[in-house]
């Protein structure tokens, strides 16, 4: 049975149904909401026929949703869940932006902190970002396979309209009545830069030692990796102005690794099936701003040389 929500009838799109966006829209529509999913294919077909599988540390349910192959499912949508992978942003944004109504509100839950930018240069439209924290990956055709966390961090940048705070405060509303933690936060572009240091300390390694996150971290000279990894992100954000939240990043990402348990990075799944990786936005994010800023980022600079020569040789 759908959970009850004061919010029903807000329509509500996912745009790049995978791992992420189908488990967020998932929980949205096991709340009552009107969700579409739009996808691939063959999770189009399989969601169609069966529903959306959540198989979570909570409940195993089939979701019944809509789910559709084009972008032009958005176009009733007050809120567009935009995510597809970080290195897609540009040209997903402009297919899908001539079919948004003029006050459809997107919502990035992407990895990376440049890509409400690059939206906004591509489109001319405000997203939200958002910082996404959940294990999750599509064990097959329109089955989720949930292993740890489920939360947001969303918020407004200080160069974006005031109004987008409202829409802001009504995204975590949503969320909320399903069951999803999520936060509001008046620093995002912190938080943002947050994730990406615990992105930069673990998805590189998981992804070319086969390793869980919990692995990596309870393995001792791996965990040193993972620590000076995070210290180099931490380095290149201080100098690029960006105020990081109080807390010790380092030991908060070490944590979280080992909270996981079984699950290993988005990554490493990508690598698993010779797909292309997200690692320009994490390491190599690093790597670039810290040439600029001056700040050595020689870990950071080989995990991203061997994920890019993993990459190239699965890709041919």
């Amino acid at each position: 049975m759908p959970l009850h929500t004061d919010a029903d009838g807000t329509r509500i799109a996912v745009f790049g149904a995978g791992a992420v966006g189908c488990y967020f829209g998932g929980m949205l529509a096991r709340a009552g909401l009107p969700v579409t999913l739009i996808g691939r294919p063959h999770h189009v077909e399989a969601i169609r026929t069966r529903g959306l599988f959540l198989d979570t540390l909570q409940f195993q349910q089939s979701i019944p949703v809509a789910a559709a192959t084009s972008p032009e499912a958005a176009r009733d949508a007050a809120f567009v869940l935009f995510s597809v992978k970080s290195y897609d942003t540009e040209t997903a944004a402009r297919a899908l932006a001539p079919h948004l109504s003029p006050s459809a509100q997107l919502v990035s839950l992407q990895n990376g902190v440049d890509n409400v930018v690059r939206i906004h240069a591509a489109t001319g439209r405000h997203a939200l970002p958002a910082v996404v924290y959940v294990a999750a990956a599509m064990a097959g055709p329109g089955h989720v396979q949930h292993s740890g966390q489920g939360r947001l961090v969303v918020g407004r940048l200080p160069e974006q309209p005031a109004e987008l705070e409202s829409r802001a405060a009504q995204l975590a509303s949503l969320f909320q009545h399903a069951g999803v933690p999520c936060d509001l936060t008046e620093n995002i572009q912190g938080e943002l830069w947050a994730k990406l240091v615990i992105n930069c300390a673990g998805n590189a390694v998981s992804a070319l030692t086969r390793a869980s996150y919990a692995r990596a971290a309870a393995h001792e000279p791996t965990r040193e990796v993972m620590r000076a990894t995070a210290q180099e992100a931490i380095a290149v954000a201080r100098a690029a102005g960006i105020s990081l939240p109080a807390a010790d990043l380092v030991e908060k990402g070490l944590q979280l690794a080992h909270s996981l348990g079984p699950a290993t990075s988005s990554t490493e799944q990508d690598i698993a099936r010779g797909k292309r990786t997200e690692i320009d936005a994490l390491n190599g994010l690093i790597v670039r701003r810290g040439r600029e800023l001056g700040v050595p980022t020689p870990v950071n600079h080989t995990l991203w040389a061997l994920v890019k020569l993993l990459e190239a040789s699965l890709l041919g």
